[in-house]
């Protein structure tokens, strides 16, 4: 049976290249409508997705595809070695009585946008109908970010994304501090990677240091889906190694990545 790449219905240039790589490895590539899926798509055992989580909350079944995604509370549960800052979840509520500035994200959907605010009151949200978890952490700057696709804990695929929080997109291969990169994904991949599932996308940057410290050290930025990540300036064939594994068919999930599956 040929092996599929499902892609939903909103177009990215991201979608578009990892198309052309994998119709290049012989796969079939589908746009999924918005009205449903297929009859002939449903339960194949060899579709791999590729889009929003909105949409896969609907197509996922169907599809017959698991979708791995990073826990939600990973990145404050990592050694402060990984993040070279405080990080913690609390409720919604607890964050506006935050009195100095703050970075504040929500911990995977993107009810409002991740920024840093003046202190909690700031932070104005639509009315939630309960008082959701929230990510706070210390304000720091990011010199450069970048995008790691990891497959097994190995770099697949790379690319810078930003310098001092505007897009920057820019290879990883070649990059001066490439080696540096690599070496802090390896750490990363040894003391952590059994808390990531096996296909997943880890965006690390060069910090500046805080409490006014002028030292650079590589941190975590965040851990994100791969079935749902730009590829920037990243090889896109390495890249969709990552995001196969990531969204495939459920019968070929590893055992060790059955507690990161989507529900």
């Amino acid at each position: 049976m040929v092996p599929l790449l499902a892609l939903a219905p909103h177009r990215s240039s991201t979608a578009g290249l990892l198309a052309e790589a994998a119709r290049d490895r012989g796969m079939e590539v589908v746009i999924l409508p918005r009205d449903g899926i297929p009859d002939r798509l449903q339960g194949s055992g060899s579709t791999h997705y590729y889009g929003g989580p909105h949409f896969a909350s609907d197509a996922a079944g169907p599809l017959g595809v698991s979708l791995l995604e990073p826990d939600e509370g990973w990145l404050d549960a990592l050694p402060y070695a990984f993040t070279g800052r405080r990080i913690k979840r609390v409720t919604l509520s607890e964050a506006r009585r935050e009195k100095s500035p703050v970075f504040v994200k929500p911990p995977t959907d993107k009810s409002f946008p991740a920024a840093v605010y003046e202190d909690g009151s700031a932070l104005q949200v639509p009315s939630p109908r309960s008082d959701p978890l929230v990510q706070v952490s210390e304000v720091v700057t990011w010199a450069e970010e970048f995008r790691l696709f990891l497959l097994d804990g190995e770099i697949r695929a790379g690319s810078r994304y930003a310098t001092f929080g505007r897009l920057d997109a820019a290879p990883l291969e070649g990059h001066p501090d490439e080696n540096g990169i690599r070496d802090f994904a390896r750490r990363l991949a040894e003391a952590c990677g059994a808390t990531l599932p096996s296909g997943v996308v880890v965006d690390i940057g060069r910090m500046r240091g805080t409490g006014g410290r002028d030292t650079e050290r590589w941190a975590v930025v965040e851990a994100n889906m791969a079935w749902f990540s730009n590829v920037y300036a990243a090889d896109p064939a390495g890249a969709l190694d990552v995001v196969l594994r990531a969204a495939g068919p459920r019968g070929q999930v590893r055992a060790r990545d059955a507690r990161f599956c989507r529900q």
